[in-house]
């Protein structure tokens, strides 16, 4: 199995910039990261010093967020904010820099919370623009702009796989736009109601990539009742041969305990 792990939600007691060399010392290769800084374009130095944290610790970064807004706070997403599109414009030419640097290829766009005041079509339309703007932006370095449903935030309007999937199509249609697909984390699914096997078996071979928590309580595999190990089989069997992210909230003692504990049983 290969896992990439977020180091935005797990290694958190630890300053940012030494999650990834963390990670690699609990056994892993890969890391992904939400946007990790508090501007769409953050200063050079800051640039630099993120960069060189992730090749010094000799890990590759799978997956980067696009600038999401403020998320501690709620925020989740810029896309189909009309008030914030140059942010989000602005952001796409350092995200892109980012990930030539890195070898990313994964770049999740947070769709954004139903602002109040707003028509929601006018937020749709704006948000299909700026999808197919990051799609081609990130083209330029062999990118896949990643549309994510969640959960927990009642004014995100994608929250099932079709949800998603449809935003998709929108932008292919209009815009002629190809390199976008659906991030199944399967957390969000499941705790959204989503039917997670059929969502598998229609999308699996389709999948952008896959994240996992187990739930309830989006703690490590095996803490709560997802038949995660199944679910990764499946889409694996399906034709999805990406990684899979570790998205979910433990304490640095115990973060990879279950992972330990697989490798083991499987010697």
């Amino acid at each position: 199995m290969t896992y990439t792990v977020n180091c935005s939600i797990l290694l958190t007691e630890l300053p940012l910039l030494e999650r990834p060399a963390a990670a690699k010392a609990a056994g892993f290769d890969a890391v992904e990261f939400w946007w990790p800084f508090s501007t769409s374009v953050p200063l050079d130095h800051e640039v630099d010093a993120f960069i060189a944290a992730i090749r010094d610790a000799g890990v590759q970064l799978t997956g980067l967020n696009f600038n999401a807004g403020d998320m501690p706070n709620g925020d989740r997403g810029l896309v189909s904010w009309p008030a914030r599109g140059k942010e989000f414009r602005d952001n796409l030419a350092v995200v892109v820099g980012i990930g030539r640097e890195l070898g990313t290829k994964g770049f999740n766009a947070l769709y954004g919370n139903r602002i109040d005041g707003v028509d929601p079509a006018a937020q749709d339309a704006v948000a299909i623009e700026n999808l197919a703007a990051a799609a081609e932006a990130v083209a330029a370095i062999g990118g896949t702009v990643l549309v994510e449903p969640v959960s927990g935030a009642e004014r995100y309007p994608l929250r099932t796989a079709v949800q998603a999937l449809d935003v998709i199509d929108h932008v292919r249609t209009s815009t002629g736009t190809r390199n976008l697909a659906l991030l199944a984390d399967f957390y969000h699914l499941a705790v959204n109601g989503d039917d997670v096997p059929q969502v598998i078996e229609e999308h699996a071979a389709s999948f952008g990539h896959i994240q996992i928590a187990d739930a309830p309580g989006r703690g490590a595999p095996g803490t709560g009742s997802l038949p995660i190990d199944a679910w990764i089989a499946r889409s694996q069997e399906l034709g999805y041969s990406g990684y899979i992210g570790l998205e979910y909230k433990a304490p640095i003692e115990t973060a990879f305990a279950w992972a330990a504990e697989a490798v083991a049983a499987a010697r």
